[in-house]
């Protein structure tokens, strides 16, 4: 016989991963959602909405150097959040590239041991 607290963890545990299993679904690709969906991700309202509508018109994106590249007001930062919040481009979740802007631009000082050099 199962004990309710060995079912209840296995309720927990199927619950988890349907939940993964609906974000997954719950994609939406910025070359084909209408503007609805797009202003559902958190992060997008109107105005960027109909910013990504209007550069897709031109030409879908190719990734998301071009997507970021094209539309206004999305950088690296905001296209990392975007992604989180279930925004794919050609399927693509972000992945930081240096091409992106996220070259390294400055480094820290290295602190060195203080004492006699030898």
């Amino acid at each position: 016989m199962i004990q309710p607290r060995c079912r209840l963890c296995f309720r927990l545990l199927v619950f988890v991963v349907l939940a993964q299993i609906g974000i997954a679904w719950s994609a939406i690709e910025a070359n084909q959602a209408p503007p609805q969906d797009l202003v559902a991700i958190k992060g997008i309202g109107p105005a960027t909405s109909q910013r990504i509508i209007e550069a897709r018109r031109e030409q879908p994106f190719n990734d998301w150097d071009d997507f970021i590249r094209r539309v206004r007001g999305i950088g690296p930062a905001t296209a990392a959040r975007l992604s989180a919040n279930g925004l794919t481009v050609n399927g693509q979740r972000f992945q930081p590239t240096a091409q992106a802007g996220q070259e390294l631009l400055w480094q820290p000082m290295v602190p060195r041991p203080v004492g006699p050099s030898r």
